[in-house]
């Protein structure tokens, strides 16, 4: 038998659900979370000898995520409480090198009641999630946020044509069609050093970036996914200088309008108004776009 050596390692706690209310008199915020938390350092002998004398039990993972949000101000905003998680395990255990923290926040939206909106009560109106991964080492910290799962449509201002065309080619060119995708973007933070983690308006970045995404697929005059991909990500870095990239992913969720012809009925160019959604099998379009870094 060859030599073999243990490559890499990290272990933790997954799924942990949170949920924490901050009350302001009459006036509730509802804030629910999944984390997640990965250590690296001196666990080899664990996996090697059998012996757990430097394992950090998952079971206290999850305990220390439940009494930090019982201690912190800052749960609702989920990179800063990402590196207080990692920083306590970091500066807790001496043996842990690198933690790697991961948290989904889940989306309450308050209700509108009588035209007012209600002190205590929400709902879930999509299920868009903001979510983010923070690693934090005796080096320093990096913070990779994103907005996942936000589906969108628009019935025009979209075409696909002038593509490359082949044998194999079977789609029709498109000069008009409904548009649609799921939207999952990724982007880093510039992180200078730890004191400027708490300078940084996480969660106004989210909610500016998910109104570009919005603004950018529901304005531009579409010639492909590709296009409108490059748009988004470029005005998201124009307008936010903490960013150093983003990262879009956009399945093409497709709708074709109906073959009516063989009853008697148009349903093609200015007459489609009947469609049929097809989620499978679907064009994917992704692309990172990032800064020039300066020469100087």
């Amino acid at each position: 038998m060859s030599e073999v050596y243990l490559k890499e390692q990290e272990y933790g706690k997954d799924r942990v659900r949170l949920a924490k209310v901050v009350k302001t008199g009459k006036w509730h915020e509802i804030i629910e979370l999944t984390v997640r938390v990965l250590l690296d350092g001196e666990f080899e002998d664990s996996y090697t000898k059998a012996d757990n004398s430097m394992i950090v039990a998952t079971d206290s993972m999850k305990n220390t995520i439940y009494i930090l949000a019982k201690q912190s101000s800052c749960v609702e905003n989920i990179e800063v409480f990402a590196t207080e998680i990692g920083k306590h395990f970091i500066t807790t255990y001496s043996h842990v090198h690198k933690a790697t923290i991961s948290i989904i926040k889940h989306k309450w939206t308050r209700m509108l009641i009588d035209g007012k909106l209600h002190d205590h009560s929400f709902h879930r109106d999509g299920e868009d999630v903001h979510d983010t991964k923070v690693v934090f080492s005796r080096k320093g910290v990096t913070i990779e946020s994103g907005l996942k799962n936000l589906l969108v449509l628009k019935t025009t201002g979209s075409a696909f044509y002038g593509f490359l065309r082949d044998k194999y080619t079977t789609l029709p060119e498109a000069y008009d069609r409904i548009l649609s995708t799921n939207v999952d973007a990724t982007w880093t933070f510039n992180i200078q050093n730890m004191a400027s983690v708490e300078k940084i308006p996480f969660n106004d970045i989210f909610e500016s970036i998910k109104q570009i995404t919005l603004h950018t697929f529901a304005t531009h005059n579409s010639a492909s996914v590709q296009a409108t991909l490059y748009l988004m990500a470029k005005n998201v870095l124009k307008k936010h200088s903490q960013i150093d990239s983003i990262r879009y992913e956009l399945p093409n969720k497709h709708y074709f309008n109906y073959d009516l012809e063989r009853f008697g009925l148009k349903n093609t160019g200015k007459d489609a108004d009947i469609f049929v959604p097809f989620s499978d099998p679907a064009g994917l379009i992704t692309a990172t776009v990032a800064r020039v870094k300066s020469r100087l």
